[in-house]
C-alpha cells in the first residue's frame, strides 16, 4: 500500500489529474465535508460489497477516512481483492481541514 500526503494529493488535484478517490467514512460524515471521493464506506468493504469499483482493479485509487485509519484498513483490504494500486491519504479529512479548511 502507498501512503500519499494532503498536500500531495491537493496538488494532482490542482493540476486536474484523474483521480479516483474513494471516501470510506460513513454517509453523514461525506455529508458533511468532503472533497469529491466515491462513497463506500468500510463496512461495505469489510463485506465484499464493492461491486460499484470493480471497474478501478487496475487503476490508481486514493481511500480517505476521517483520520486515515479506517482507509488505511479498507486500502488493505482492497489489496488483498485484487486491487493493484491502492494509496491512503495520510491523516484523512482532519489533516486535509487543518491544511486547507474546508
Amino acid at each position: 500500500m502507498n501512503v500519499i500526503s494532503v498536500d500531495e494529493l491537493k496538488l494532482k488535484m490542482d493540476k486536474g489529474e484523474k483521480l479516483n478517490l474513494i471516501d470510506v467514512r460513513e454517509p453523514h460524515e461525506n455529508a458533511d465535508f468532503n472533497i469529491g471521493g466515491i462513497l463506500l464506506p468500510l463496512g461495505k468493504v469489510q463485506t465484499m460489497q464493492i461491486e460499484s469499483i470493480d471497474n478501478l482493479k487496475t487503476e490508481p485509487v486514493i481511500v480517505y477516512c476521517r483520520s486515515g485509519n479506517r482507509s488505511m484498513q479498507a486500502a488493505m483490504l482492497l489489496e488483498q481483492f485484487g486491487f493493484e494500486n491502492v494509496t491512503n491519504l495520510a491523516g484523512g479529512m482532519l489533516a486535509w481541514e487543518a491544511k486547507f479548511g474546508r
